[in-house]
Formats: structure tokens, sequence, C-alpha cells
């Protein structure tokens, strides 16, 4: 049985209150009008008589009366309506603990039920918006303290040449590190602001793949993993720096979360009037609970907080494949972990 639209039930009891209202007034009036004639303060005759003033009292009363009950009946209807405008109130205010009582059946349980998940989502947003703060802020202030003691002992003229060297590859590293996070956060603000696909030309995705892959051959190697390329040459019609990105975000996650002396397999085919790019980990399972999560902002599982990461790379990620008109997916169990990119053709 097809369920009735709620902001529709709220149009019917509101119609059918009004229309009640009025009958009901005309009705009060037409028995005080019976009224006086029955107990002879006034005539039949009299009240023929007097049409126009009939009227007249008739719609005064009606008017008067038909505000009193409208009034009335607004106040029960409206009451839940209100009580959740109150409540949107605070959730505009930062308040997310605010819910409504949905154990009664009225016509905005349904509203009210949605207003609830809608809190609970951007409290968890802003749970995740406050761990990504903190988690950044650590991440970002580690590699600059590490180069301020650095930069403090290379100026020791003593220094032997084998520890400077060192201590610059050190600085270096982190100096990358910053680099990297700072440009996470560009990229964020970037692509946010960006809801219209541009500078779009056809290239071979294939050949950025294996860009993308040499791209991070620092990382794959540092890890002794073995990446698996199959696949032949595919073009695309897309935008070519934004899809970098993307790769560039699957990739580094696949090493990140590949076992030491591991492989990372990348395919790519076709699929009907799409292209599927498939890139798998053989590492740590993601929970199923975690999965429906994975591309929210700031989100981070529970085995990524053991890695280095800001939570934003796959959802910058879902934003650039949702620009394309595409969808990405993800699956895990005990063996391996893949993420799924269907871009169309053209």
């Amino acid at each position: 049985m097809k369920k009735t639209n709620p902001k529709m039930r709220l149009s019917l009891i509101f119609s059918v209150g009004i229309g009640a209202i009025m009958l009901l007034s005309v009705g009060f009036v037409i028995l005080a009008q019976n009224l006086l004639i029955s107990t002879g303060i006034s005539t039949e005759e009299q009240v023929l008589s007097s049409d126009i003033l009939m009227i007249v009292l008739y719609g005064i009363a009606s008017v008067i009366l038909g505000t009193f009950l409208s009034f009335w009946l607004s106040k029960a209807v409206l009451s839940p309506v209100n009580k959740i405008l109150d409540g949107m109130d605070l959730l505009s205010k930062g308040d997310f603990r605010v819910r409504m009582d949905v154990s009664k059946k009225n016509p905005t349980k349904e509203l009210g039920a949605k207003f609830n998940k809608l809190a609970e989502e951007l409290s968890n947003i802003e749970l995740l918006r406050s761990d990504f703060v903190n988690a950044f802020s650590h991440e970002f202030k580690t590699p600059i303290v590490s180069i301020n003691g650095l930069v403090n002992l290379l100026r020791n003229e003593n220094l032997p040449k084998k520890k400077r060297l060192e201590y610059l590859a050190i600085i270096e590293e982190e100096t990358s590190r910053l680099s990297d996070m700072t440009t996470r956060i560009l990229q964020l603000t970037n692509i946010e602001s960006q809801n219209i696909l541009t500078n779009v030309t056809k290239y071979n995705l294939s050949e950025q793949v294996r860009t993308t892959v040499l791209l991070l051959e620092r990382k794959w190697a540092l890890k002794n993993i073995t990446p698996m390329l199959e696949f032949e040459e595919y073009d695309i019609l897309a935008n070519e720096d934004l899809l970098k990105q993307v790769w560039i975000n699957l990739i580094d996650n696949a090493i990140k979360f590949s076992h030491k002396d591991g492989e990372i397999l990348i395919e790519i085919a076709p699929v009907d009037n799409n292209i599927s790019v498939k890139i798998s980990n053989f590492g740590a399972k993601i929970e199923q609970d975690e999965l429906g999560r994975i591309f929210q902002k700031f989100y981070r599982t529970e085995q990524s907080h053991y890695k280095e990461g800001n939570g934003i790379g796959l959802y910058i990620a879902k934003h650039i494949v949702d620009l394309h008109k595409g969808k990405i997916e993800v699956t895990s169990d005990d063996e391996k972990t893949t993420f799924v990119v269907t871009l169309p053709v053209i």
C-alpha cells in the first residue's frame, strides 16, 4: 500500500479543518437564529424582512467564530511543526543534540524522523571535522617541530658531513609532507567550489594511470610492493588534471594499506558505454559499517588512524568522479580491498 506524503496529509487536514470550521460557523449562526424564533424573541417574518441584516450578522458571526476555531485548530496541528522549527533554529546555532519525539503518531512523525536523521548526520560531520582539525594540527605541527630542531643542529659547525647530509634528507622529507598536506587542503577548497566540469579533453587514460604509478614509485618501492598493471590502451574524454588526482589518491591509498612485499592490482576495462578502473590492494579489511562512510569528508577508518592521512583524499576522489557523471564504489573482504571507478567514455 502506497504511503501518503506527509505534506499531502498536512494539506488535507488543513483543508478538512477549514471546511469544517466554515460549516460549524454557519451552523452555529443558523442554530442561534432558530433559537431566537423558537423562544419568541424574534419572529420568522422579522427574520425574513431583514435579509440583508441577517446576511451581515451571518458574516460577522462566521468570521469571529471561524477565527477562533481556526486559531485553535492551527495551534493543535502546527504544534509539532513549531517544535521542528525550534529544533532547526537550535541546529543552526550548532546544537546538534536536539531530537524530535517521534513516539506519538501525527502527520509530522515522518518529518520528525527525517529531522532526527539530519541532526545525527550533522553531529557526525561535526565530530569528524573536530577529529580532522586535531589530527591535521598534530600532523602539521610534527614536521615543523622536527625541521626546527634539525636546523638548530645544523648550526653546529663541528657537525660531521655524514650527519649534516642525513639531517638535510630528513628536512627534505618533512618539507615534502608539509607540501602534501597543504596541497590536499587547496585541492579540497578548489574541488568543493567546482560544480561544472570544464577543460574536458580526449587523452590516453592508460598512459595517465601508468604515469601515476611511476610518480608514486618511491612509496611502493619502500614497501617492496609490486604494481600489477593489467590493461590495454584506452582513451577517455575527461578533465585530465582532475582525474589525475583521483588515481593519485586511490593508488596512494592502495600502497598505504598493502602489506610489505605485497602487490597492488590495477585493471582497466570497457563496461557497456563506460570504462571501469579497478584498484585493488591485498591488505587489511575495511569493516562493513565503515564502507558506507568512507567517502565522507574528514572520515578515517579505524585502521587509517595508524597511518598518515587526513580523511579528505577519498572525499575529493568521489567529488571529481561525480563531476564526470561517473560512480566510485568499494568492496572489501579478508582477501583484498577494491575501489572501482566507472566513467562514461564520452
